[in-house]
C-alpha cells in the first residue's frame, strides 16, 4: 500500500470537513493516508506561520512518503523559498516521493528544477478535488495511475492548425501568476532544463488583459521563444470588463500567436477546474500532434 502524506504549506485551511473527507476517499483509493500534524494550524491567512508551514514541508520530506500531497494553494509558498531545504526534497525524490499539487504549489516545483532537479507532479489537491461533494471521474484514475507509476501519456483536443507537430522537451510551468513572480529569482528553473522545452500555463481569477500582460513579460524575457511549444490549460473564473469591448482570451491567445514562433496549443485540461490531468513536472515528454488530438507522453516510470 502507498503511503501517503498529506500537508498544507501555504494557504489556511479553514474547516476540517473537507480534509477528513479526502483523507477517507484517497484511503478508499487504496493509499495509506496519514495528516501532517500541522496541517489545520491557521494564521492569519496561513496554514500556521512561514517556521511552522517551512517545518511541515521538511517533516514530510524526511519521511519520503509515496505521495506528498498539498491539502490547498492559496498563497504562502513563495515565504519560504530561500529558506526550503531543497537538497532535502531532492533527495525525498529520490526515495520515491511524488510531490503533488497545483496552483501555489508551482513555486515547489518550480524551485526544484532551480536548486536540485528531480520530477514533481502538477496535480490535483487533496480539499480541492478529493475533498468536494464529487470527485472528477478523469481527475481521480489519471491521478491514481500517475502516482503508481502506470500514467504514461494524457491526451486532449486543441484547436485546429497544428496537424503534425512534434516536440519534444522537458515539461514544465503551471500557474501563470507563480512562474511569473519566479522569472528572475534565483529559484527561477536551470536555464539548460527548461530551454527547449514544453511550458503549460493555467490561472484564475485574472481577467483576459491581466493574463496577457504576464504572458507578454515571458515573452519579452524571452522565455516563450526558447520553448518547442506553450500549452495553455484553463483560465478561469474571472468577471468580463465593460472596458473589453470584445477583449477575451481568444485576443490574448491570438495576439501572442502573432509574436512567438512557438506554436501555442489550447485545451489541456488543467487548472482550478474539476477535471484536470496530472503532468510529470521536469520530465522529457513527448509531445505529438494528429489533427486536432494532441497526446504528451513520457517514459512508463515504476514507484517504489
Amino acid at each position: 500500500m502507498t503511503s501517503l502524506h498529506l500537508f498544507t504549506p501555504a494557504g489556511v485551511l479553514l474547516k476540517a470537513a473537507p480534509l477528513r473527507l479526502a483523507a477517507k476517499r484517497l484511503k478508499g483509493l487504496g493509499f495509506d493516508v496519514t495528516i501532517d500534524q500541522a496541517a489545520l494550524v491557521k494564521h492569519q491567512r496561513f496554514a500556521g506561520d512561514d517556521d511552522s508551514r517551512l517545518a511541515a514541508i521538511h517533516r514530510v520530506a524526511m519521511a519520503a512518503p509515496g505521495v506528498a500531497m498539498a491539502t490547498r494553494g492559496g498563497y504562502g509558498m513563495t515565504r519560504l523559498l530561500d529558506r526550503i531545504d531543497w537538497k532535502l526534497i531532492a533527495r525525498s525524490v529520490e526515495q520515491g516521493t511524488r510531490w503533488v499539487g497545483h496552483s501555489d504549489i508551482t513555486a515547489l516545483h518550480l524551485g526544484l528544477l532551480a536548486h536540485a532537479p528531480g520530477i514533481t507532479w502538477a496535480g490535483p489537491m487533496a480539499c480541492d478535488d478529493f475533498g468536494r461533494d464529487e470527485v472528477d471521474d478523469i481527475t481521480e484514475p489519471c491521478f491514481v495511475e500517475a502516482m503508481n507509476g502506470q500514467l504514461e501519456a494524457v491526451g486532449f483536443k486543441t484547436e485546429a492548425g497544428f496537424d503534425g507537430l512534434q516536440a519534444r522537451g522537458t515539461l514544465w510551468g503551471g500557474n501563470l501568476r507563480m512562474v511569473m513572480s519566479m522569472l528572475g529569482t534565483p529559484h527561477w528553473p536551470v536555464r539548460s532544463l527548461v530551454k527547449g522545452g514544453i511550458l503549460f500555463l493555467e490561472d484564475v481569477n485574472e481577467q483576459p488583459y491581466c493574463v496577457e500582460r504576464c504572458l507578454l513579460q515571458l515573452h519579452q524575457a524571452g522565455v516563450l521563444d526558447a520553448q518547442k511549444a506553450v500549452v495553455l490549460g484553463e483560465f478561469t473564473v474571472y468577471r468580463k470588463s465593460p472596458m473589453d469591448r470584445g477583449f477575451s482570451m481568444k485576443t490574448v491567445v491570438a495576439h501572442l500567436r502573432s509574436l512567438t514562433k512557438t506554436p501555442i496549443l489550447t485545451g489541456l485540461p488543467f487548472g482550478h477546474v474539476p477535471t484536470k490531468v496530472t503532468l510529470p513536472v521536469g520530465a522529457k515528454v513527448d509531445l505529438l500532434v494528429q489533427g486536432r488530438d494532441v497526446l504528451i507522453g513520457w517514459p512508463h516510470t515504476h514507484h517504489h
